[in-house]
């Protein structure tokens, strides 16, 4: 480019790029192309094309402190562009959309720009250097706005993720705060805790939790919890965890959840501590998988009281010897029996014997003991029952000597 046809682009540029005309045809290009960029205050729009056209115009006069390059953006310029892609960021703008408006306004800006050129005599070798060097200067604006669109996004992100967990703490803490999206403060959720603690496994599991209705998932107390609109499928649950290992890992078994009964947000704080405490009795007795609250009432209950049901054992096993593998089968069998509502068959298959093996140990348990586990006779068979499933549990449960 001779340096009198650069010269004369240079003035052209300078001289248009003031140009209040030129700067709001280029403002309409720009909400023109992008419909959430025109939904925007016209100002808004203003403020930044008018900042980036200054920038390019100083970066084609020989750029200046911080400039990328000789003649690149400077670094007021760029510090602009982060601006733009920020302010777009936070307002809701995807970065598609106001890449659109962007682009639409620079080349309304280019086009008017080259037909003036062209009207006052400058020669297209001219014009052609000219916009070639403003898409390498609008080119280092655009990977800038697009950097800070990303990192704002990434930062709004974790602060509404962080500020949803806070609130599920709270309402399952019993505090009293407001209600916000996803959770509607009429709506009713089931409270779910779990003993997964490991968060890359409470990624997974949220997902899946919240794949079946809306819901609010977080680690609370060291664990995953979670309100939830509907419950999962179970196996899909257990398939999920995990999905990139062998069916449950002998050093990863199946987690265990505990969903409690459908309460409002501002209710659930008794349910997680219900929750919690159930979560404790069933990890106690090995169990696994999604379990209702309401399933596991008599296991929670008793064992939060082991004194009283050692003594209950005391009573009803005294003829039982802690030391003899042939009597722990025997309370073992005991306590599926009762489990499966004192029917021979799923009891056996439970425990993979025989119908006639259950059978017989059944007997012999009544033998040592003095007394049947299922008495249909009287009011109290069903206390009588719960008397010897804690009994039974509670025996078990007791390390051997």
């Amino acid at each position: 480019m001779e340096p009198t046809d650069g010269d004369r682009f240079l003035r052209l540029l300078i001289e248009h790029g003031d140009d209040p005309a030129l700067l709001e045809a280029t403002v309409r290009a720009a909400r023109g192309r992008s419909e959430l960029v025109a939904a925007l205050p016209e100002e808004e729009t203003r403020r930044h094309t008018r900042a980036l056209v200054r920038g390019v115009l100083a970066a084609l006069e020989g750029g200046g402190p911080g400039a990328l390059d000789p003649g690149g953006p400077a670094g007021d310029v760029l510090a602009a562009a982060e601006r733009l892609g920020s302010d777009r960021a936070r307002q809701g703008v995807p970065v598609e959309a106001f890449l659109d408006g962007f682009q639409a306004g620079r080349a309304h800006l280019v086009r008017a720009i080259v037909a003036e050129g062209r009207r006052l005599g400058v020669p297209d070798a001219a014009l052609l250097d000219g916009v070639t060097r403003i898409d390498e200067i609008t080119t280092a604006l655009v990977h800038r706005m697009v950097h800070a669109h990303r990192v704002a996004e990434l930062e709004m992100a974790r602060t509404m993720r962080e500020g949803r967990v806070q609130m599920l703490r709270q309402l399952l803490h019993g505090e009293a705060v407001p209600v916000l999206a996803p959770l509607d403060p009429s709506g009713a959720y089931r409270c779910v805790v779990s003993d997964v603690s490991d968060p890359a496994v409470a990624a997974r599991l949220e997902a899946e939790l919240t794949a079946a209705g809306p819901g609010l998932c977080g680690l609370v107390d060291g664990r995953l919890a979670a309100l939830v609109a509907r419950l999962p499928e179970p196996r899909a649950v257990s398939g999920l965890l995990w999905r990139d290992d062998p069916p449950h890992p002998p050093e990863r078994p199946e987690p265990l959840l505990v969903a409690a009964p459908p309460a409002r947000p501002g209710e659930v704080a008794p349910m997680y501590e219900l929750g919690r405490r159930a979560l404790r009795a069933g990890a106690a007795a090995a169990l696994t998988g999604m379990r209702d609250l309401a399933d596991l009432a008599l296991l929670t209950a008793t064992e939060a009281e082991p004194e009283l049901g050692g003594l209950l054992a005391g009573a009803l096993l005294s003829g039982l010897d802690r030391d003899d593998p042939f009597h722990r089968e025997l309370a073992e069998t005991g306590l599926a029996y009762l489990d499966h509502g004192g029917r021979i068959e799923p009891t056996a298959a439970a425990l993979r014997v025989h119908g006639n093996t259950v059978k017989y140990r059944i007997r012999r348990l009544r033998e040592l003991t003095g007394r049947p586990l299922l008495d249909p006779s009287g009011g109290a068979a069903v206390s009588r029952a719960a008397h010897w499933w804690w009994a039974l549990h509670r025996w078990l449960a007791r390390p051997l000597p």
